[in-house]
């Protein structure tokens, strides 16, 4: 019987987790008990709240839930213990480097503004890699459903901080709405400050959202991105480009845009040489983390350990990882797949 690798141990990066997602499940009760915030019971009873926002309902319903665990993020501790608990479920999970994403307009009100909230989630993410030993970095993302006006100053706002943590600018919420074109000038403040684009496509709507991804926010990677599998030729294209999607295969499945983990495409992205970066995505309301979407690649869609480790191998080159990480990172690979 073939040795079966233990996946945790794989090395790994982490290129798609959301910052108030990120939460512990323990956590959010604790904070809701020391704020006072009333949790629906989706949030409090142990299980993954049931999901589907292929609709605006079922959309809506999910960001309300969001919404509801970010008013327990209220004080500079709160965002620390955030942190520094994601840091250790990362490293628990193997990883060697985690890209965080963050809207801190969100955080703002709740920490004395924009600029103070985005240095407090900062100095949480440094103290944290500090003492977990865990490469972090933040990526600002943009909200499509407020004016692209706002996310110009949030691209400013995140290149002014380059040299202090953040790595990437992105931009998040329902993909169904706002038009990709309409952020280009946001996503060149960003690209000329020397941020990497990795906006959201290609999971609410069809392969048309990746393609605006690269033509009009000329993307290095797409956050989900596998819609692009419903066309050959944007598979070819992302293929030549090297440009890294996102992958969140629980996440997919937890928002109803597949049925079932194995209809998930990762086969059909993986074979036509599509750099994958698996990623958990909001573990506190889709149920699992990194390593679980690893363990899905292998019993829902028969990835070897060669082939996980290739997976492992495509998020370390995807990532903004300096070259020192990456080399450890890839001869850790190499020393998990030789045992």
């Amino acid at each position: 019987m073939e040795h079966v690798r233990d996946l945790n141990r794989l090395p790994k990066t982490h290129l798609h987790l959301h910052f108030t997602g990120s939460m512990r499940p323990t956590t959010l009760l604790e904070l809701a008990d020391k704020y006072g915030v009333h949790l629906p019971e989706a949030l409090t009873s142990g299980e993954p709240p049931k999901l589907r926002a292929t609709d605006e309902r079922g959309w809506f319903r999910f960001q309300r839930l969001y919404d509801i665990a970010r008013s327990c993020l209220r004080q500079p501790e709160d965002i620390q213990r955030l942190v520094r608990e994601a840091a250790e479920e990362d490293v628990r999970d193997g990883s060697g480097w985690l890209e965080i994403q963050v809207d801190p307009t969100s955080y703002a009100p709740m920490l004395g503004g924009l600029t103070p909230a985005l240095e407090i989630i900062l100095d949480a993410v440094e103290r944290a890699s500090r003492e977990t030993g865990l490469g972090m970095r933040v990526l600002v993302a943009a909200n499509r459903v407020k004016h692209p006006l706002e996310a110009r100053t949030l691209a400013r706002l995140a290149v002014r901080y380059a040299d202090r943590g953040v790595v990437g600018f992105g931009l998040s919420n329902d993909e169904r709405r706002g038009m990709a074109r309409d952020f280009d000038r946001a996503f060149a403040i960003a690209r000329e400050g020397g941020l990497i684009a990795a906006p959201h496509g290609g999971e609410l709507t069809g392969p048309s959202s990746v393609r605006d991804c690269l033509d009009d926010l000329q993307a290095v990677r797409v956050g989900h991105g596998v819609r692009a599998a419903e066309d050959p030729r944007l598979l070819r294209r992302l293929a030549d480009l090297g440009v890294t999607c996102e992958v969140c295969p629980s996440s997919n499945v937890a928002l109803g845009v597949y049925e079932k983990p194995e209809d998930v495409p990762l086969r059909t992205l993986f074979e036509a040489g599509v750099p994958l970066a698996l990623g958990a995505d909001d573990p506190l309301l889709f149920g699992s983390r990194l390593s679980a979407q690893y363990e899905l690649a292998r019993h829902h869609h028969g990835f070897t350990d060669p082939e996980l480790a290739e997976l492992a191998r495509q998020s370390v080159r995807g990532s903004a990882a300096p070259a020192d990480v990456r080399a450890r990172l890839l001869s850790g690979i190499d020393t998990w797949l030789a045992e």
